[in-house]
């Protein structure tokens, strides 16, 4: 057995027991946690600042150093973001149903930790705190590979959160892993890890789905489109498609494709692209787009399929609402996809049609976050529709047991002619 198969399987049994923690005590060590990273900012600062000056040595692209610097405001966003977390309801043992089979004969459904999860992620040293603050909040022990880029933020900060948590909760939920190799070891130790969840390109996650037998859940790409309807408010469109494309561009969640109905274009687009010059965005934009557009570039084929991550983002006009919802089936990424309407037919319309895993109307696609949907922070976001959809919180880190209160009961009660029959009473949860 290797190091890192040894590290893994005390992982297990560090996973059971704290899985049967009390809430106040996965609390409290969040609190230790949070705590820590004020008192050793300076530590964490001088260590992400190694990270930068060997990441732009070796001419990172902007999207990726954005993410890599852990701002002052950063840290202290981490730090309310696992405060916040400790006052969510405890995930653990919520009664998903309860039934009454017979009188006494008492069936729930309730929730539980998933066990030992592994993350693999690209360079953002926040994101690992908000993993870790939600591994430890849902009783999950967690492995954490974070990008390359990041690596001596990424050691500091697991290094500080095990030594914080460890008088607490003990030293065997967390684990932080470096290399590549260790991630091939990784994938293969299915009799101890019960999930996988990779964040990064398509490419990666698609290695990942096909070289392990461990569920694996996440998206690849974020290519999220605005469509701003015939029926739109064009003041309130102009905000959204601006905040949807600028706020954060280097996120899953920015927009990548603004379209736009035939019937307003010429009066909306004139005013996108005033406010996209201004914020440096460069556009790629459709034949009827782009005389309207200020500097754009003509559109190809591949650009309604780039995940630019940048600002940086393709235009389209359309001639309905229906070939948008054709668009975007044809090239979202099932991540976020808005309208922007006053048309209540419209808009329902796209929430039934647009199969991506938030749908929203006359909103930023920036909303797609675990942390603005009060669900305390994310892991990721998927766009699987298995087991969890959407940005992955509290939630979708439970998996849940079938509970069945007896008094002795058999099944040849309840078979034969004379047999008992269920009534399947339906109980309340509480």
């Amino acid at each position: 057995m290797t190091q890192l198969e040894e590290n893994v399987r005390e992982l297990r049994e560090g996973a059971m027991k704290l899985s049967v923690t009390s809430d106040e005590v996965r609390k409290n060590a969040l609190h230790a946690i949070a705590s820590s990273l004020s008192d050793r900012k300076g530590e964490i600062k001088r260590e992400n600042a190694i990270d930068i000056e060997n990441a732009r040595k070796n001419g990172i692209s902007d999207s990726i150093l954005h993410r890599l610097v852990f701002t002052d405001e950063k840290i202290a966003s981490a730090i309310k973001g696992l405060e916040e977390l400790a006052l969510l309801p405890d995930p653990i043992g919520k009664v998903r149903e309860k039934r009454e089979l017979d009188p006494g004969f008492i069936l729930e459904k309730r929730t539980f930790p998933i066990g030992v999860i592994a993350m693999i992620f690209e360079a953002r040293p926040d994101a690992l705190v908000q993993i870790a603050g939600l591994a430890l909040r849902s009783g999950n022990a967690v492995v954490l590979k974070g990008g390359k880029e990041a690596q001596r933020s990424n050691a500091i900060l697991t290094k500080i959160i095990k030594e914080a948590t460890e008088p607490i909760v003990g030293a065997h939920w967390i684990l932080g892993i470096e290399s590549h190799e260790d991630v091939n070891t990784l994938l293969t130790l299915e009799d101890y890890i019960d999930l996988i969840i990779p964040r990064g390109s398509n490419k990666f996650v698609r290695f990942v789905m096909d070289n392990t037998r461990i569920p694996v859940i996440g998206h690849s790409d974020g290519i999220c489109s605005v469509y701003v309807d015939k029926d739109a408010d064009l003041d309130k469109a102009l905000r959204i498609a601006v905040d949807s494309k600028i706020q954060y561009p280097a996120a899953c969640n920015a927009t990548e494709t603004i379209l736009v109905h035939k019937d307003v274009y010429e009066t909306f687009l004139p005013r996108l692209s005033g406010e996209f010059i201004r914020h440096g965005v460069k556009v790629h934009a459709d034949e009827r787009a782009c005389p309207l557009m200020k500097d754009s570039v003509p559109a190809v084929p591949e650009d309604w399929d780039t995940e630019y991550l940048a600002l940086e983002c393709a235009v389209k006009v359309v001639d309905s609402l229906d070939e948008a919802i054709s668009h975007i089936a044809a090239h979202s990424s099932h991540h976020t996809d808005a309208i922007v309407s006053e048309n209540k037919d419209a808009i329902n319309r796209f929430f039934a049609e647009v199969d991506s895993a938030d749908v929203f109307s006359n909103c930023s696609t920036r909303f797609a976050d675990g942390f603005r949907f009060g669900l305390g922070a994310e892991v990721g976001i998927s766009t699987s529709k298995i087991h969890a959809r959407g940005p992955v919180g509290l939630d979708g880190l439970m998996t849940t047991k079938w509970l069945l209160s007896g008094n002795g009961e058999i099944v040849a009660d309840y078979s034969g002619p004379d047999a008992k029959s269920f009534h399947h009473k339906e109980l309340p949860n509480a």
